[in-house]
C-alpha cells in the first residue's frame, strides 16, 4: 500500500509454499529503489488496511485456529491484537470519521451438492463448509475438501449421492488432485510451512497411505497416466510463465520434466499419447494439447477461460464449461488421435450457475454428462464498528 507521501510503499511479501501461516512486511522506498525489511509475521494475514496511514496497519490475522483483527506498528515492530472474540474477524476498514474502525465477524458456510441431470434432482454430499470436488472417473465416487476452521482443513471421500462417507486426512492446507482409472486410488496434496508441497497417493477406503519424492514448487496439481503407472505433476516454479509439468513413477521415482509454458495438465487421453492441459490467464489463455511422442504443445481451443477439462467418457471429444450470471453451459469438442473435428457444441445448459473458483476449483462433471457436482458458498456475518468505547 502507498504511503501519504506517494515516495514509499508498504508492501507484504509470502513464499507460495509458506504463504499460509507466515508474511514478511518491508518498506520499498521508489525513488532509492530501495527496502527496509520489517520482519517476519506468523499467522494467516488478510485484509491489510492503514487505520494511521504511514504508521500503523490493521489485518485479519488467525493464530490457533482463531481469527481476529491486529494492528502492526511500523517504528517499533510491534504486533497488537485489537479483537478478542471467537470470530472470525475480517475485513477491517477505517471509519471515515477517525472514530475507530469498521471490520466483519461472522462464519462462512456452504453446500457441496450433486446434481442429476436427467431426474434434475440435487443432493446434499456435504453440508458444511466444503469445495474441490473431483469425481471417479466412472463417476461413482467423490473427493473433497471440507474447512471446519481456518487453519484446518479435512479429505473426504463420498459416493456421488453423498453416502459412505470415509475421512482421509486432516493437515492445515489441503488440495484434491485425481482418480487413478481403477475408481480407487486417488492423489491429494499436503501444503506445510516451511516445505515443499508433498503429494501422496491412497486408496478410497484410507488403506495404502504413501508419499511420492516430489520435493519441488509449489504444486497444482497431479494427473494419472492412462495406465496407472505415473503421475503428471503440475508446477508453480519462479520464472516459468504458463506453468511447468513433470513426471514421476506413482510408485515414488525422481521427477522427470516434460515441459514448460504449455499450462497444467487436467486429463490424460485415452492411449496415453496426449496430455490435455489448460492455461488459466492472461494472452495465451485456452486448452491446449502436448503429444509426449513428439514433446510438442498445441493450441486446441484458444481464449477459453475456465477452469476444469476432461474428455468425454468414449474418449472422442473434449468437455469443459462456461459460466454465467444465471447459468453454466457444458461444451463438447469433438476430439481424435490428436486433432479437432469441427467446432464446440452446446452439450449441456444448467438452469443455474456456480463459480468456477472457491478455496480451489469448486465444481466437477462425470465423464457421460449425467452428473455436475459443485461447491455452493454462503455464510452469516455482521459489521461492527469498534470505537473507543468498544464494539457498536
Amino acid at each position: 500500500m502507498p504511503f501519504p507521501d506517494g515516495a514509499r510503499l508498504l508492501v507484504l511479501t509470502a513464499d507460495p509454499v509458506t504463504f499460509l501461516e507466515s508474511f514478511r512486511a518491508s518498506v520499498v522506498d521508489l525513488s532509492k529503489r530501495s527496502s527496509q525489511d520489517l520482519g517476519e509475521i506468523s499467522g494467516i494475514l488478510d485484509a491489510v488496511c492503514w487505520i494511521e496511514a504511514g504508521k500503523s496497519v490493521l489485518f485479519s490475522r488467525t493464530v490457533n485456529g482463531l481469527t481476529n483483527i491486529w494492528k502492526f506498528n511500523l517504528k517499533d515492530k510491534s504486533l497488537t491484537q485489537v479483537t478478542f472474540g471467537t470470530g472470525p474477524d475480517e475485513g477491517p476498514m477505517p471509519d471515515p470519521a477517525a472514530k475507530g474502525f469498521y471490520f466483519v465477524s461472522g462464519k462462512s458456510s456452504g453446500f457441496l451438492t450433486a446434481y442429476n441431470v436427467s431426474t434434475k434432482r440435487s443432493t446434499e454430499i456435504a453440508s458444511e463448509n466444503a469445495t474441490q470436488p473431483a469425481i471417479s472417473r466412472d463417476g461413482k465416487r467423490v473427493m473433497y475438501i471440507t474447512v471446519p476452521a481456518k487453519d484446518r482443513m479435512e479429505l473426504w471421500v463420498a459416493d456421488i449421492d453423498g453416502s459412505n462417507k470415509v475421512k482421509l486426512s486432516t493437515a492445515a492446507s489441503l488440495a484434491t488432485a485425481a482418480w487413478a482409472q481403477d475408481n480407487f486410488h486417488l492423489s491429494f496434496v499436503v501444503e506445510e510451512a516451511g516445505k515443499p508441497n508433498k503429494p501422496y497417493v491412497i486408496g478410497a477406503d484410507g488403506s495404502g497411505l504413501r508419499a511420492l519424492t516430489w520435493t519441488g514448487g509449489t504444486i497444482q496439481s497431479l494427473i494419472w497416466s492412462d495406465d496407472q503407472k505415473s503421475v503428471y505433476i503440475n508446477s508453480f516454479e519462479k520464472g516459468v510463465t504458463d506453468g511447468r509439468i513433470w513426471k514421476e513413477s506413482a510408485e515414488g521415482s525422481t521427477p522427470e520434466k516434460l515441459i514448460d509454458g504449455c499450462g497444467f495438465t487436467w486429463d490424460v487421453a485415452p492411449g496415453g499419447q496426449y496430455l490435455l492441459n489448460l492455461i488459466l490467464g492472461g494472452d495465451k489463455a485456452g486448452i491446449y494439447e502436448y503429444s509426449i511422442a513428439e514433446k510438442k504443445c498445441t493450441p486446441l481451443v484458444p481464449g477459453v477461460v475456465t477452469f476444469s477439462i476432461l474428455f468425454a467418457r468414449d474418449g472422442k471429444s473434449i468437455l469443459y464449461a462456461i459460466p454465467s450470471r444465471r447459468d453454466v453451459t457444458i461444451y463438447r469438442q469433438p476430439w481424435q488421435d490428436g486433432k479437432l473435428i469441427g467446432q464446440p457444441q452446446v452439450a449441456l445448459k444448467l438452469p443455474f450457475a456456480f463459480p468456477l473458483v472457491s478455496g480451489g476449483n469448486a465444481y466437477d462433471l462425470t465423464r457421460d454428462l449425467s452428473t455436475v457436482v459443485y461447491a455452493r458458498p454462503g455464510g452469516h456475518a455482521d459489521l461492527y464498528l469498534l470505537s473507543q468505547r468498544g464494539p457498536i
